[in-house]
């Protein structure tokens, strides 16, 4: 199957492809990943992820659609909840900006496909600007916050694939805006060195997550993601575990 805006997010292209977001949760759990790919486990989507996506559906073009699909971003009143009217306002201080909105000026929501490190990877480009960069928007608490979420690793993959495609390597940058009182917004360019070493850290790990996803391999449970606390029976630990005495 080839994925394509209908079928891209669903259990069909899943099965058959990595992405970074079904990487990173390997990373995280591999029994949790693994739970989502079978069908078995949906994590929950927070207002948080909300913001973000709401933000991202507006510059798709797809924000009428979002809201009708999420009615739990209005109120009982029917009033945008105030997450939401946040994000209206991060939307209209960005769209100020002439450099931030040049980096979003690019093809919406690009899908690429390419085999990476022996497994077939899909990809989902939120500003592909042909020829000049690869560009994500990112809505984040605050700028701190970012290097949390291993932007390094989306951004290498991103790059990697684009340049199978294409034979041009891009390079990769984030969009950012926080979610602050008062919002800020910048254009940060990750160093290729950094996607270099995320992209030598994606090869070296690659070939045990593929074995776990094709059922070669037992997936190992993290033991403490909110998979693992819903599937886990009780047993007797110590008390001096909790770290109190």
């Amino acid at each position: 199957m080839k994925p394509n805006d209908s079928n891209y997010h669903g259990q069909k292209a899943n099965k058959a492809y990595f992405s970074v977001s079904q990487y990173k949760d390997f990373m995280k759990c591999e029994a949790m990943a693994m739970a989502k790919i079978r069908g078995e486990y949906k994590q929950p989507m927070t207002r948080a992820l909300l913001v973000g996506s709401f933000v991202d559906a507006y510059f798709e073009g797809t924000l009428k659609q979002f809201m009708d699909e999420h009615p739990e971003i209005f109120t009982k009143k029917e009033a945008l909840r105030a997450e939401f009217k946040k994000a209206n306002e991060i939307i209209a201080r960005v769209k100020r900006d002439e450099l931030f909105m040049k980096f979003m000026s690019g093809e919406k929501q690009k899908i690429l496909t390419a085999e990476m490190f022996g497994v077939k990877w899909k990809i989902k480009i939120d500003s592909y600007c042909e020829g000049v960069c690869i560009a994500d928007l990112k809505v984040v608490r605050n700028f701190k916050s970012i290097p949390f979420w291993r932007y390094d690793i989306q951004g290498a993959v991103y790059q990697e694939i684009t340049r199978i495609n294409t034979g041009t390597r891009l390079p990769f940058y984030l969009a950012a805006a926080t979610k602050e009182k008062v919002t800020d917004f910048d254009i940060f360019q990750i160093p290729q060195d950094t996607l270099d070493f995320a992209l030598s850290e994606v090869s070296g790990n690659i070939e045990r997550y593929a074995a776990v996803k094709s059922g070669e391999v037992e997936p190992a449970p993290c033991g403490e993601c909110d998979y693992c606390k819903s599937i886990k029976s009780a047993g007797i630990r110590s008390y001096n575990e909790l770290g109190g005495i």
